[in-house]
């Protein structure tokens, strides 16, 4: 049972211009994936012919706060049609809105209000998924090392708003790397996320580099997988361990087995 590989463009051949990169990816058979996409040529990436299979799904604003979840949503209709250019059907999207990785508002408690607003935030997403041909994700994180501030991050929670909303244009980004962190026990979440998981996202810990270089097994974990038939997307978001061209090419290669 094999699974669609693909790497995360902005963290890996870092010297190189955001096209070269692509083409680096795309020469090794692999997928592609983007962080934003409103400062980039779309136009351009679309050129190189790679296969697109992830990008960022919202500009502004949380699903969680009612006073700026129509920013979530009126993003979203933009972040669809510059979805279009490239191909891509799976939108990614945080419980809150991040900027330079750090929560634009940052919140220490959650409340039932919260809740709330980001699972009718998700249904009227899904709705606009629906129509459109596309999966809004949502990607847990970690609050102790990357993401502090953010509400509702955890894996556990982004699995509890998935199930709740039941939409089949939401599903879950789940990030192994945030997961690991923040609570661990990482077979036992595959298994329990199972139809949930729209993506899976990887990166070992610490250091947030390629497989093999930390604590997490992806053997077993790409085992896990085919035990509960997962057969999607999995998306190597983790810098290259080694500088250069040549530590890029490693971490694909390192990739590649571990899920091979």
């Amino acid at each position: 049972m094999s699974f669609q590989l693909a790497v995360c463009s902005e963290m890996v051949f870092t010297d190189l211009p955001i096209l070269d990169r692509v083409r680096r990816i795309q020469e090794r058979n692999l997928a592609v994936e983007i962080w934003s996409w409103h400062d980039k040529d779309l136009a351009a990436l679309a050129a190189t012919g790679a296969t697109f299979t992830s990008m960022t799904g919202y500009l502004h604003g949380d699903l969680i706060d009612p006073e700026n979840c129509d920013e979530v949503l009126r993003t979203a209709e933009l972040s669809i049609k510059a979805a279009e250019t490239l191909g891509v059907t799976r939108l990614n999207l945080h419980t809150a809105e991040l900027v330079d990785g750090q929560a634009a508002r940052p919140r220490r408690r959650t409340t039932g209000q919260m809740w709330l607003t980001a699972a009718r935030t998700l249904e009227r997403l899904g709705d606009l998924g629906a129509a459109a041909g596309v999966t809004f994700t949502v990607e847990n994180l970690n609050t102790i090392v990357d993401h502090p501030g953010v509400p509702l991050a955890r894996a556990k929670d982004t699995l509890a708003l998935i199930e709740g909303v039941g939409h089949p244009n939401v599903k879950m980004m789940l990030d192994l790397y945030h997961a690991q962190i923040g609570e661990g026990n990482l077979i036992e979440l595959v298994r329990r996320c199972g139809e949930a998981i729209g993506e899976i996202q990887v990166a070992d810990v610490p250091g947030r580099c390629e497989p093999g270089t930390g604590e997490i097994s992806y053997p077993a974990i790409a085992e896990a997988l085919r035990g509960i038939g997962y057969t999607g997307t999995i998306g190597m978001e983790a810098w290259a361990s080694r500088p250069g061209v040549a530590g890029s090419d490693a971490a694909l290669d390192a990739f590649r087995a571990a899920f091979s």
